[in-house]
């Protein structure tokens, strides 16, 4: 297919970005001609210097990139705490009692403190910052940020590298500020999306986000997210104006990711209306497959839910309790398996390669367009 802007930009074959916490996805998605991009906020530096390497040794010379959180607005609660020491001492030992209530229910036995994460990881500016000078001692060819706007020290180090800036965005106002910030790719995520996202859908947000940019006078290519998960659904956002899609959910059902054998055969399972957004796992709104752990934190009788990074800090210790008894053989731990999937898990119909979706796409993109093409056909 003709290049496109930010196939030029990037060095992609096709405009197809995955989104994955696994290196093993990210190699495998560049080598086959999209291009991965490795979340990186659940590493600590010296893990991701680690996990970057052995992207460099493995994927055979093709384009890849990070996606970095650091977040703007730090909630005022947890400005001041400076490590997760801190963190874990103000968080009330009524939340470890609620979560050991209700993993109880399921067949988990109780732990009597909050595990304390280890320094230099959880969601949090100077974490994110640290990760960032990570990625940029490798050859990346892209780095994304969300939940705000994207740090000067991203954008002008990007600039001397030559390396293009992404932000992920939910509303159109949103992208403005990004494009007035100095970034070079718009992500508009809808909030079909799994992770954190905003409340307009995807369908909506591409064009007026498009329209929005263009009229402000900022070309910047916009890549489309949010519940994308075949050829013919990128197909349909390029027609509105994307110069690409960007996609996380569909990479999880495959043998590659970090996901469990438990998830896998839930998302095959799933249909659209079973994600739910919900606070309960990082503190800010994100979609993922709902669970009686869900239902607990969001009733109206539960303690409500903790500031971004303190959830995470209760909530990650939880999940990975509940995937080791998953993975034991405990039926009931199986019902609270849960990870960040949007509504387009109703699409999953199998667990398939990487590479095999990378086809697949192509493939669909391919008929999808030749099919619009001969709709018009009028001759």
């Amino acid at each position: 297919m003709p290049m496109n802007r930010v196939c030029e930009m990037t060095g992609a074959e096709f405009p197809l970005f995955a989104f994955s916490h696994c290196r093993d996805v990210v190699a495998a998605v560049s080598k086959a001609g999209g291009f991965g991009v490795l979340g990186a906020t659940r590493f600590s530096p010296d893990q991701l210097e680690e996990e970057l390497a052995w992207i460099d040794a493995h994927v055979d010379g093709a384009p890849y990139g990070v996606d970095v959180l650091v977040p703007e607005v730090v909630d005022p609660r947890v400005r001041e705490l400076a490590d997760n020491k801190s963190r874990a001492a103000v968080i009330d030992p009524s939340y470890q009692g609620f979560v050991n209530s209700v993993l109880g229910e399921y067949g988990i036995a109780p732990e009597a403190d909050l595990p304390i994460l280890r320094e230099r990881m959880g969601i949090t500016p100077e974490n994110g910052l640290a990760l960032m000078e990570v990625a940029f001692r490798h050859p990346i060819r892209l780095i994304a940020n969300a939940l705000g706007i994207a740090p000067p020290a991203m954008i002008k180090e990007g600039k001397q590298r030559g390396v293009p800036v992404a932000a992920l965005v939910g509303a159109k106002e949103h992208a403005i500020r990004q494009a007035e910030a100095g970034v070079d790719i718009i992500v508009a995520q809808g909030t079909e999306a799994g992770g954190h996202c905003g409340e307009v859908s995807t369908l909506v947000l591409i064009p007026e986000v498009v329209r929005e940019l263009a009229r402000a006078g900022h070309d910047i290519p916009v890549l489309a997210a949010g519940g994308i998960m075949t050829g013919g659904q990128m197909a349909g956002m390029m027609a509105a104006g994307a110069q690409g899609a960007w996609t996380g959910s569909i990479w999880l059902a495959t043998p590659e990711a970090e996901t469990s054998d438990a998830f896998r055969e839930k998302m095959v399972a799933a249909r659209s209306r079973d994600t739910v957004r919900s606070r309960s796992r990082t503190g800010k709104p994100a979609r993922q497959l709902g669970t009686p752990w869900h239902a607990a934190w969001d009733a109206p009788e539960g303690p409500g839910t903790l500031p971004m990074p303190l959830m995470g800090m209760v909530s990650e210790p939880a999940f990975a309790r509940i995937e080791r008894e998953a993975a034991a053989g405990n039926a009931g731990a199986r019902e609270l398996v849960s990870y960040f999937v949007g509504q387009g898990v109703g699409l999953v119909e199998q667990v398939r390669s990487s590479r095999q979706v990378v086809q697949d796409f192509r493939e669909e993109f391919i008929d999808a367009v030749s099919g619009l093409m001969a709709a018009m056909d009028t001759q």
